[in-house]
């Protein structure tokens, strides 16, 4: 018996819709999946991959058999793509520094499978393997510094100064801001200013990519331009977390400072102050001018009404003096209007030693050697070279000359406000400059 047409029609149509919502099906799926696999992990977790194995990486042979492994699938590659989400946003990337401090032997197979979880982490042409050891003068002399700091924070008994005893979790938020993440190399870098920081501020942007140019990373250090180096907004700093990371943040931080290399430069504390002085104060320079210059002619100048802006007081022959910027230091009253600015803000409250076990600890002093190590330890140096510097640095000879026109207790006072610097990172005390 002929089935009647209207019926056929129907049932033409209702296998159209089922065949029609099968496919529908699969491309949700599949679309899920691409966008799980490519997007959904880095809007959690910048710059970092999901180690674990995903539906759109199997073999051509498992697309082809899925009867046979539907529910492999769905109760082990599903759930290892769920710890290995879960792992990666609490845990970072893989360390890439585990083998920086003693290079792989050939033929080593766990370093061999060491290095293949760093070519996962960065591209293969950023990992430099030397065949040289570093100079062991070299190590020895990071040893020492690191050495000495461990040796200061740890003697509860040996000079004591503000915060030296707190711990990783005190440390407000707000004073993280000098620590600068690069997840793709496992870099933080602590910077303080006067000491180097915008060149290796231009290192951080260039290996962190974090500014294009027509959609083209920056290569060359020194094409970054100079207004946009110390822009904030370049750097992603510990202080940026809670936003980005919320509850985790803390977490985060303490993951990263353990498994990423960690390094700082600094240099001697009055010679720092001494160059601070000369950036900020000796030139033109109307934002310091109106924040502070204009305080320091106030209270230490006997000026009442001094220029409103800094082209009139140049013109006029007013800025405020070595010994107005030192009294200015060591009032009271400073620090409890405002912190101390950066610029001379002492170094160990910019990056916390006592709570943060730095790797490498670099010093303006030695500042050429001390690059090449460094870029040398991280494996990045066929990636980029440090800047030359052709400025006219400030130099400890300067010191005695500096300090001739203030009084003796200043310096004693200012030293003493200084001495955990000077302490910590192995700063001879400057006697000559204290008893004459």
């Amino acid at each position: 018996m002929a089935i009647p047409q209207s019926k056929s029609t129907k049932m033409g149509k209702s296998r159209l819709f089922r065949i029609f919502m099968i496919v529908g099906a699969v491309f949700m799926i599949l679309l899920i999946i691409i966008y799980w696999d490519d997007v959904g992990a880095s809007n959690f977790y910048l710059h970092t991959t999901i180690s674990g194995p995903h539906p759109s990486r199997l073999s051509p042979q498992s697309r082809r058999d899925p009867e046979k492994k539907v529910e492999e699938d769905k109760e082990s590659s599903f759930l290892m793509d769920i710890e290995a989400f879960v792992n990666q946003f609490l845990e970072g990337t893989a360390d890439p520094t585990e083998q920086v401090r003693g290079e792989p032997p050939p033929g080593d197979a766990h370093n061999q499978s060491s290095e293949k979880s760093e070519e996962k982490f960065v591209p293969r042409r950023e990992w430099k393997i030397h065949l040289t050891p570093i100079d062991p003068e070299k190590k020895q002399r990071q040893d020492s510094r690191k050495q000495l700091i461990q040796d200061v924070c740890s003697n509860k008994s040996y000079f004591d100064f503000p915060g030296k005893n707190r711990t990783f979790d005190d440390i407000p938020n707000k004073e993280l801001d000098h620590l600068i993440v690069d997840d793709r190399h496992g870099i933080i870098y602590c910077y303080v200013p006067k000491v180097a920081c915008t060149n290796w501020k231009r290192i951080m942007i260039v290996l962190s990519e974090s500014l294009l140019l027509d959609g083209v990373p920056y290569q060359d250090p020194l094409d970054v331009p100079q207004e946009l180096i110390h822009n904030s907004s370049l750097h992603f700093t510990f202080n940026k977390f809670w936003k980005r990371y919320g509850k985790f943040s803390r977490h985060l931080m303490k993951i990263k400072l353990k498994k990423y290399t960690k390094f700082l430069f600094i240099r001697d504390p009055f010679v720092r102050l001494i160059s601070a002085y000369r950036n900020k104060f000796e030139q033109e320079n109307e934002d310091f001018y109106k924040r502070f210059a204009l305080v320091m002619l106030r209270k230490f100048s006997n000026y009442s009404d001094p220029p409103a802006s800094v082209v009139d007081a140049f013109a006029t022959g007013i800025r405020p003096s070595f010994s107005n910027f030192v009294q200015y230091l060591l009032d009271p009253n400073t620090e409890k209007e405002m912190p101390f600015n950066e610029h001379w803000r002492q170094m160990y409250r910019l990056c916390h030693p006592c709570q943060i076990n730095y790797d490498f600890v670099g010093k303006l002093e030695t500042l050429d050697e001390d690059a090449e190590h460094l870029l040398r330890i991280l494996r990045v140096d066929n990636v980029v070279e440090f800047p030359q510097s052709h400025r006219n640095r400030t130099v400890s000879s300067w010191e005695q000359d500096w300090f001739a026109n203030i009084p003796l207790e200043f310096r004693k006072e200012l030293y003493r406000l200084y001495e955990a610097d000077f302490k910590l990172f192995g700063y001879s005390k400057p006697e000559k400059l204290l008893h004459e």
